[in-house]
């Protein structure tokens, strides 16, 4: 890749490196000169811009991106639209996420073009949480780099260059970034009782472990309880196996304190096996791991009984998610297993750190306005005729649904009953817009009132631009990122504007103050330094139906 100074005539294709802003220009960094650009930077007196032109054995940052991520996908991982060489992979469901990591180091010590970061491995998620990110440092990776991160990504070790020694192959390798999905389990729960203690200790007990349950996808426990000896520790987890339990859970009315203490006596007695006790996880050191003929069997620590994270925690989800525990894991849980207080520390840590949520793909909500009027088509309201023998409204609406746009609705206004009745089919819910005869605007403003307060931002379509599908959707949500200042992005085509648009629900009160026929246009000019330019293929973001001569040309 060249990189640097780069004169007029040689920029017709070059990716300008950093945002230029000179009188009537604004190019934003990443965009890709066209020959209209040169011209018009040469109209303005620039003769050269500092920009990176691809050579062979180059791959523009967003194709290695996006090639990448797919390759290092696993079962439960989505890949994201790439965009400024970035391409995200989203949970699609609850579970666990399991790394590679050995393989995933040898991938980063390839090349510095080429960089993947995740989640930590068997961290909890949830659906449209973030595993992991996919970066192209410069705007290309070199081609022979991408193989081989390639082949590590696919389960190869990739050559000797970073990513192995001899270049042989060991195919079929577990997906580097997948989640476990947890799965409803039948658990079973015996809690040994001492003379004396209150009935509502457990209580407490069972509630806590039921919500514990309840967040990994089971239903709530079946509970035997019996005095603290080990022949009715037996008989109790006995009954829980024959009524079906996957998991059994023993909690002492006294702390394990040894392999043969009262509990695991009693799962032995019963026909288990103690596979370990102990744990370098703290709150949690006394957690016992016992097996009985594959039916995993714990022994509980004292602070399962609270709702805090403990070691015991991290076991239960290995268990949820199918993943088998053996006492090697168990052993392997001290690099992080200092869960509790330190006494010494100057604060509490909950007061010390802000607790933030786990980074998640953004909710984006589709808004498909389609109130118009349509005067400039003539006597045929335009979104009732067909293209390619759906009308344009139901070619819009189902390009929104097959998106990742989280929600959809339907404005309508002009025609209301019969573009429902288009869009019957699609079951997208509508809201009713009857001040339509005023503009585009209104629609804007009726659409944003019906959306739900959890949305992060909203893409606006036009019912009358039927060629615009749901990719071109999805990159402009892949795009979106106001941390990163792209808090409005807008598709362009051959350096033209075009719809749809998107942005934050941080503009949303001020484009409920917008008036006349007009949607977006007043929030991109006012917050310039938003707006992030997302280039597409083809030329949908320009065409809209307005007469029927332009019908016309869409189907020629």
């Amino acid at each position: 890749m060249i990189f640097g100074p780069t004169p007029l005539a040689q920029a017709e294709g070059a990716i300008l490196a950093h945002s230029l802003k000179q009188g009537d220009i604004v190019f934003k960094k990443g965009r890709r000169l066209s020959a209209d650009d040169v011209r018009s930077l040469r109209e303005a007196q620039i003769h050269e811009v500092i920009a990176a032109r691809l050579e062979d054995g180059d791959l523009h940052e967003d194709e290695a991106a996006r090639q990448l991520a797919a390759a290092a996908a696993g079962p439960g991982a989505k890949v994201s639209e790439a965009f400024t060489g970035r391409c995200n992979l989203i949970a699609e469901t609850q579970g666990l996420v399991q790394i590679e990591a050995e393989r995933l180091d040898a991938l980063n010590l390839v090349d510095e073009a080429l960089t993947i970061a995740t989640l930590p491995d068997l961290e909890p998620v949830e659906p449209r949480q973030m595993l992991a990110t996919v970066k192209i440092i410069p705007f290309a990776a070199p081609v022979a780099a991408l193989a081989r991160c390639l082949e590590i990504a696919q389960g190869g070790d990739g050559g000797s260059d970073g990513g192995g020694s001899d270049g042989s192959r060991n195919a079929g390798g577990p997906p580097l970034v997948r989640v476990a999905p947890f799965a409803a389990r039948r658990v079973g729960l015996v809690q040994t009782r001492l003379p004396g203690q209150k009935q509502s200790l457990f209580d407490k007990t069972r509630d806590v472990l039921d919500r514990r349950l309840a967040a990994l996808g089971s239903a709530a426990c079946l509970e035997r309880r019996c005095g603290h000896e080990e022949a009715e520790v037996a008989a109790a987890v006995a009954s829980l196996r024959a009524a079906g339990c996957e998991v059994l859970l023993v909690s002492g009315a006294s702390a394990i304190v040894d392999r043969r203490d009262v509990v695991p006596a009693g799962i032995e007695r019963a026909g288990g096996r103690v596979r370990h006790f102990g744990m370098p996880v703290d709150p949690g050191n006394l957690l016992l791991l016992a097996d009985w003929e594959g039916l995993p069997v714990l022994g509980l620590p004292g602070c399962a009984r609270s709702p805090k994270i403990n070691g015991f925690d991290w076991v239960l989800q290995r268990i949820a998610a199918g993943i088998a525990v053996v006492p090697e894991d168990v052993m392997r849980m001290g690099v992080g297993g200092l869960l509790k207080e330190i006494g010494g520390r100057p604060l509490p840590r909950a007061e010390a750190v802000e607790k933030t949520a786990a980074k998640r793909a953004p909710r984006i909500a589709a808004l498909v306005l389609a109130a118009g009027q349509s005067r400039r088509y003539g006597a045929e309201n335009k979104l009732l005729v067909e293209l390619e023998g759906k009308p344009l409204v139901q070619r819009a609406v189902e390009a929104a649904q097959a998106s990742q746009a989280d929600r959809v609705l339907l404005v309508t206004g002009h025609a209301r009953t019969e573009v429902e009745a288009a869009v019957a089919e699609t079951g997208v819910p509508s809201q009713h817009n009857p001040d339509y005869a005023q503009g585009l605007s209104t629609s804007l403003r009726r659409g944003l009132a019906g959306l739900p307060e959890e949305v992060d931002g909203v893409v606006v379509l036009l019912g009358d631009m039927p060629k615009i599908d749901a990719k071109t959707i999805d990159k402009l949500i892949a795009a979106f990122d106001p941390l990163e200042g792209r808090a409005i992005c807008i598709p362009t085509s051959q350096g033209k504007r075009g719809n749809p648009v998107l942005f934050a629900r941080r503009f949303f009160a001020e484009a409920m103050e917008i008036a006349g026929d007009v949607g977006a246009k007043p929030l991109i000019a006012d917050h310039a330094d938003q707006v992030a330019e997302v280039p597409v293929e083809g030329e949908a973001v320009l065409l809209d139906v307005d007469t029927p001569a332009a019908l016309a040309r869409l189907k020629s």
